[in-house]
Formats: C-alpha cells, structure tokens, sequence
C-alpha cells in the first residue's frame, strides 16, 4: 500500500519526506519532476496532471493507493497569469483527486487550502481568534481573488464528497507559508523572504515597491515544515469531525517585525521607508483583527506548529 501525494512542489516534497521516514511507501506526482532529485528509493516520482482523471485513477490502481495528501495547485502569483489555467487545476484538477479517490474506496484525502478564503470577512470580525467556520456573506464578502475563490471551491467540494458520498475528507487552511527551494518562489510570502534575504546578504538597500508585498495590520505566518507535519497528523486522525482546519502558529506580525526579524537573521538588512498601509496581507482589502484559532487542530488532529518565525527565517533563508 502506499500514499499519494499531488505536487511536488515543497510542501508535498517535505510530506514525502516525513511519511518515508516512518516507513510509508510513496507516490508524489506533478506536470513536472521535482527541482531536486529524489534520493530516497520509497519515494517513487510520475508525472501527472491532475487535469487528466484517467490518468490519476490508473496510478492509484497500480500503486495501490490508500490515502492521498492533495498539494497540487496554482499559486496567487501564477493565477494572476493566467486565471483559467488556475480555475482548471485547482478546481477541477480536486474535482478528479476526489472522484478518483472515491471510486477507488481511498481510505482518506487530505487536501491543502489557504486561510485566505476568510480574508473579505474581516472587516466585521472582533478581536477573538478567527475559527474555521467563519459566517460568510456570499454577496458582500465574496472571495477577492481568483485564487481564495478556487481554494474555497476546492473546500465545499471536499465536505460535499464527504456528505453525499462517504469519502472520509480533511481541509487544511495554512497561513501564509515560508519556505524555499532551488526554484523562484512565486507565493508572497516566499517572495518577500527572498527579496529581503537578498538584500541583507548584499547590503543593499531593499525596496518593497511591489504592493502584495506590503500589509498593514499583521498576518501570520507558517513554516512549510509545519505545512507537512500538519498532513502527515491529518492522514492519521483518528476522528477528525470538524473535517476543516487552519494550520497556523497563533502568533502574527506586522511588517515591520518581520523586517526586524529577518534582521537578526541579517543584520546588514537595509529596508527603504515603506508607505503607510490600510489594507491587508497580499492586498486583500482588510486588515486581519486576530490570529486564527488553532484549538481544533491540537484538539482533533494533535497537531501544533513547532516553529516559530525566527526559526522559520533562518532556516529558510
């Protein structure tokens, strides 16, 4: 038996990882190979669109799949390119994840989604930690982007194969994720770490004149490790009722500490004065009011972050 994973960017390849080392056979798949070979022999690489159904079924039939940890997507930066190719992965490429895995009595599918499909609620938000279930006004806080509306599609499809078919589905909303690789990030949060880092290993002065990279208020922020901890602990809960749930720290930052953190990572980190911001995180339009609760990850799935944001700086810059 073995575990499926879709993407092999760094979350789904830290996945790999982590379930390799317990023992776990696994199959991680993408369009396209991973930037660094694979060196561990019970990671098995296809190549795979998840667009193409027939295709994914037959590599759960000949690698006997029992669970599925679904990473595979289009980031906002990516999405913004090119929307519809955006639309056809993130939703439809989850839409044929979930229906193959349903078809092949897949034991569990873990699908990866973004706390962002709750960012237009915040404007009528109070200060306590926002939970999972946030009341949404379908008119007036619709998504506001293209990439929070395929995540929030990708969700209602994983409780509805749970409600109408029985396939046992868990959402895991990650803050906005710090991490690294060979590869140019394209996620905002990956892009302004690597901006800054560059900066502070130069000593030139950094500029942030690109307007998703700046935010008023605070965000938090996840370590891609946590990301793929955070799914390994999902594939085995042995009761996960609430079916969604945010991976985050419980902390958030404003801008400027995350300027003075990577700084101490840095210290020859010059950042040129920023304007001042009313808006929130990657340009949604409102600031966030609270960090996410985390109760029910710790509570059902037994999971909590185990890096903090200096931590995740320095060992992704």
């Amino acid at each position: 038996m073995s575990i499926l994973i879709t993407g092999a960017g760094l979350i789904g390849r830290l996945a790999a990882e982590q379930l390799s080392a317990r023992g776990d056979k696994v199959v991680l798949i993408d369009i396209r190979a991973p930037s660094a070979p694979l060196t561990d022999p019970s990671i098995l690489f296809e190549s795979c669109d998840v667009c193409d159904r027939a295709q994914l079924a037959d590599i759960l039939r000949r690698h006997a799949v029992a669970g599925v940890i679904h990473t595979a997507a289009m980031l906002s930066t990516g999405i913004r390119r090119d929307p519809v190719a955006g639309v056809s992965v993130n939703v439809v490429g989850t839409a044929n994840v979930l229906e193959c895995a349903r078809q092949a009595n897949i034991r569990r599918v873990v699908t990866a989604s973004s706390t962002t499909v709750a960012y237009t609620t915040f404007g009528r938000h109070g200060a306590g930690p926002i939970l999972e279930d946030q009341p949404l006004h379908l008119l007036s806080e619709r998504p506001a982007s293209v990439y929070a509306v395929t995540k929030l599609a990708g969700e209602q499809l994983a409780l509805l194969y749970s409600d109408l078919y029985g396939l046992d589905t868990v959402v895991l909303r990650f803050g906005a994720v710090l991490g690294g690789g060979a590869e140019p990030p394209t996620s905002v949060p990956g892009r302004l770490l690597a901006l800054l880092a560059a900066g502070g290993g130069s000593g030139g002065p950094v500029r942030l004149d690109d307007p998703f990279l700046l935010w008023g208020g605070r965000e938090e922020f996840v370590d891609a490790r946590d990301c793929a901890s955070a799914c390994v602990h999902a594939l085995d809960a042995a009761n996960p009722l609430q079916r969604v749930y945010n991976i985050a720290p419980g902390s958030w930052h404003s801008l400027e500490e995350f300027i003075a953190v990577v700084r101490r990572v840095f210290p020859a980190l010059i950042v040129a004065p920023t304007p001042t911001i009313s808006t929130g995180f990657a340009g949604f339009p409102h600031q966030r009011p609270a960090p996410s609760s985390t109760a029910a990850a710790r509570e059902e799935l037994g999971f909590v972050c185990a890096h903090d944001l200096e931590d995740a700086i320095r060992h992704w810059s």
